[in-house]
């Protein structure tokens, strides 16, 4: 079983964030500062069909307020819209 995102999406696996500073000291989850970098997982297509320019593997950096939180097999995982991709890491 597998999640395809359908039309302008894209499903990402998010960073995990360090539980602890290096000093040993435990961030709580309100104090943590959301990293907005992921690895593509699957992409969905334009409207016409043509395939998004990304690809799974690839590392991005997303912004915007509007995202899917999905729990898969016990992952975490996000789907974005396209237009909330601000760039691709080489």
């Amino acid at each position: 079983m597998a999640i395809t995102p359908i039309g302008e999406r894209v499903l990402i696996k998010p960073y995990r964030q360090d539980e602890k500073t290096k000093g040993g000291i435990y961030i709580p989850e309100s104090a943590k500062e959301k990293k907005k970098q992921g690895t593509v997982i699957a992409a969905g297509t334009f409207k016409d069909g043509k395939e998004l320019p990304v690809k799974p593997g690839d590392i991005i950096i997303y912004g915007g307020y509007s995202q899917e939180e999905v729990e898969f097999e016990k992952e975490d995982f996000i789907i974005v819209e396209f237009k909330n991709i601000v760039a691709k890491v080489q």
